[in-house]
């Protein structure tokens, strides 16, 4: 099982588990595959604000996650 808090950035995220890229860009996260998107606001951006922002179930993007072995750890 592969564990990572949910609070880290987006970048984070990919950099620790790339497969984690295509499972987001499945859910409607279409603008980090544009050119140093990633870089630039993956850097501050977490899961959770991405998908308040997108309009985005975090639930089902945590389950989505979960489903090939990427577990996100709530905050303290």
């Amino acid at each position: 099982m592969k564990t990572i808090r949910e609070d880290v950035s987006v970048h984070e995220l990919v950099k620790r588990f790339p497969e984690a890229l295509h499972i987001m860009v499945d859910l409607g996260f279409r603008d980090i595959q544009r050119p140093g998107m990633l870089n630039t606001v993956g850097r501050f951006m977490t899961l959770k604000k991405g998908c308040k922002l997108k309009g985005i179930d975090y639930e089902e993007a945590k389950a989505a996650l979960a489903k090939v072995g990427i577990i996100l750890q709530e905050e303290d």
